[in-house]
């Protein structure tokens, strides 16, 4: 009796993973950590330098060490970029979101905090 419920509950499970796949292709892509944006340019010159090693777990591995051996103040540039991106995806996100509400731009908030000024 408990092998049926067992292969039951892995049914409903694939059905679930089904309807989550879907995502809406619109929807802006997260921001990259300070750590990814140092990776994306530390790949770069890690290619040039070793045009060999074609091994991705290897660029990770020395991209990883070498971060770990920067100081806060060599890693300030990526923290900084880091931030400036996170910035800019919050406001897509923002408007993203405005955009599935249906509603404006921050217009109806506005209006809102009027209405209740005025009853105060």
């Amino acid at each position: 009796m408990k092998s049926r419920a067992r292969s039951g509950g892995g049914d409903s499970r694939l059905s679930v993973r089904k309807t989550k796949v879907e995502k809406d292709p619109n929807k802006p892509k997260r921001p990259p950590t300070a750590f990814f944006v140092f990776m994306e340019e530390f790949r770069k010159d890690y290619k040039e330098k070793h045009p060999n090693v074609k091994q991705v777990s290897v660029i990770g591995k020395a991209g990883g060490d070498m971060w770990k051996s920067l100081s806060d103040a060599e890693k300030a540039p990526y923290v900084s970029k880091a931030e400036k991106l996170k910035v800019e995806y919050t406001k897509k996100m923002d408007a993203y979101n405005n955009k599935q509400s249906g509603g404006g731009p921050t217009l109806s908030g506005d209006s809102d905090k009027s209405k209740s000024e005025g009853d105060e």
